[in-house]
């Protein structure tokens, strides 16, 4: 399933860049996440299903309904794909496609030089 979704996703926007990430003893394999300035989703693999999370889905339109978990939170939202489900591409595509679009503006609408400040500084 999870090469499944990584071809979906390359195809979405071949800008995309995938890393692993969290390698700890429990997931020696880590976490694959991609991003594109910023993070996308990451790609969880559990023993029944591969978990999408998208850094930013609370705030992405889903006309499609692919989002089925992680719904309660603020920022995040989650699609849950079991082994066999069919993967909606051209749904997921444009969920990856408004994501890199989102990511992008605030990219963009940061002014020149600006940095977060750190806490007590």
């Amino acid at each position: 399933m999870l090469v499944r979704v990584r071809s979906v996703i390359k195809k979405a926007d071949p800008e995309i860049v995938e890393e692993v990430k969290w390698r700890k003893p429990s997931n020696p394999n880590g976490v694959p996440v991609w991003e594109h300035s910023g993070i996308i989703c990451t790609g969880e693999t559990y023993k029944d299903k591969v978990k999408l999370t998208f850094a930013k889905g609370a705030s992405l339109d889903d006309p499609s309904g692919l989002f089925n978990a992680s719904l309660e939170g603020n920022a995040r939202r989650a699609i849950d794909l079991q082994e066999g489900d069919k993967i909606d591409e051209k749904a997921l595509k444009a969920l990856i496609r408004a994501a890199v679009t989102l990511n992008t503006s605030h990219a963009n609408s940061r002014p020149a030089g600006a940095q977060k400040k750190k806490k007590g500084v």
